[in-house]
């Protein structure tokens, strides 16, 4: 890595996975969590975490990572611009927002560890991207934070920022965790990793 200073990272967890009909940060990961290993992925690269989640959560979630910031949205029915918010805002309170965030969506693992260093070193907003549409995690700069924070809780987040795109080979990068085949697919794609 460069000596670029390292960014914060706010996972998105608060949504009520209506359509996957159970919680998808507690989707059963070889006897763990998705979550951890999300956590456990994003802390190889010593990034500070915020973990925005909800309330029906926040117990299991504050009890298995006791040293992370858990922030409780309770709206999240808002979207994710409202949970992100959340962790912009206590980034704001503590001011610790001088540097760049990545927003990694719970239900968005298939990004590599590759991926994630590169994104770590870029200074303006971007994403990955396969097959010319952009993935996820997202990283944010200074001025797309603002942007958020001063916008409405329900707005999409594609209608606040445009992330530049970079290129990556990640076969699972779109995957997006929201039914029962998606989590086979996902347990397809950790299979294949580890």
């Amino acid at each position: 890595m460069s000596n670029t200073k390292l960014p914060f990272c706010i996972i998105l967890a608060a949504g009520h996975s209506k359509r996957l009909g159970r919680p998808k940060s507690l989707i059963d990961i070889n006897g763990d969590y998705l979550i951890k290993y999300i956590v456990n992925k994003i802390s190889k690269f010593h990034l500070e975490i915020i973990i925005i989640t909800n309330t029906e959560l926040s117990d299991e979630i504050n009890k298995s990572f006791q040293s992370l910031k858990v922030i409780i949205n309770k709206n999240p029915e808002l979207g994710r611009t409202g949970s992100l918010k959340l962790g912009l805002n206590y980034l704001e309170e503590k001011l610790l927002t001088d540097s760049r965030v990545i927003v990694v969506p719970i239900d968005r693992p298939g990004f590599s560890d590759a991926t994630l260093s590169k994104l770590i070193n870029i200074k303006y907003t971007s994403c990955p991207a396969k097959d010319g549409k952009g993935g996820h995690p997202l990283i944010l700069s200074r001025q797309d934070i603002n942007k958020i924070i001063n916008s409405k809780s329900e707005t999409p987040l594609r209608e606040i920022v445009i992330p530049k795109k970079f290129v990556v080979d990640d076969e699972y990068l779109h995957l997006n965790v929201d039914t029962e085949s998606d989590v086979k697919i996902l347990l397809k794609y950790l299979k294949n990793i580890n």
